[in-house]
């Protein structure tokens, strides 16, 4: 995305770091790139030049949303630091490979599909805090990771008024999205059971980290 001058003044002494980072500014003030990808560039060029001892990562992930949030304010919230920790290890790779190839296009396409993950799973969560009144979380709670059938979930959650248990706690976590039958198919089945979806999981995850 830059021009071969740049990576070559990067052979040079520390004492050219304050020239670099006033022209990657520049870019960034300058540039017609989409802020998106402007984000991702101004991230990886930022790791490139390496300009602190400690630190250039967490400098790297704080520039881009704040680059972000300059575009849309909502996007400051995106859990960046959290999602380059679930992919550290991709994370890496891809710094090393669009160094080696001279070339950041690895580099973005990486954030790009990791921001797009980021912002479905802040929506998903959105949409499913809508459901989680006190029961349903009581609910999601009582059964964890594992799979419950309805006796075990009432007395799970202290309840003993069938009706009561089926209006707010299982219907509205199944209509939410945050419950599941392991036999859907069979839903009177005597058999049945109930498990947490990735929503579901995630909501509790979240409400586990809070908690921390």
């Amino acid at each position: 995305m830059r021009d071969a001058d740049w990576r070559v003044a990067l052979t040079r002494p520390a004492d050219r770091v304050p020239h670099l980072m006033a022209d990657l500014l520049g870019w960034l003030e300058n540039t017609d790139a989409h802020p998106l990808v402007a984000s991702c560039v101004f991230h990886y060029e930022l790791e490139f030049i390496h300009p602190f001892a400690d630190g250039n990562g967490r400098m790297g992930r704080l520039w881009q949303t704040l680059i972000l949030r300059k575009w849309k304010q909502l996007l400051a919230y995106l859990p960046v630091e959290t999602m380059i920790r679930e992919r550290q290890e991709e994370y890496y790779r891809v710094l090393t490979e669009a160094d080696e190839r001279s070339d950041a296009t690895p580099f973005i396409e990486f954030m790009l599909s990791a921001l797009r993950d980021a912002i479905h799973e802040a929506s998903s969560t959105d949409q499913a805090n809508d459901y989680v009144t006190d029961q349903v979380a009581l609910l999601i709670e009582a059964i964890g990771i594992n799979e419950l059938g309805s006796t075990d979930l009432i007395k799970a959650i202290g309840l003993s008024h069938l009706p009561t248990f089926r209006k707010n706690y299982l219907n509205p976590a199944l209509e939410g999205g945050l419950l599941e039958r392991t036999q859907p198919g069979s839903p009177r089945s005597p058999t049945q059971r109930y498990r947490l979806t990735d929503r579901g999981r995630r909501w509790l995850k979240q409400l586990k980290d809070k908690a921390r």
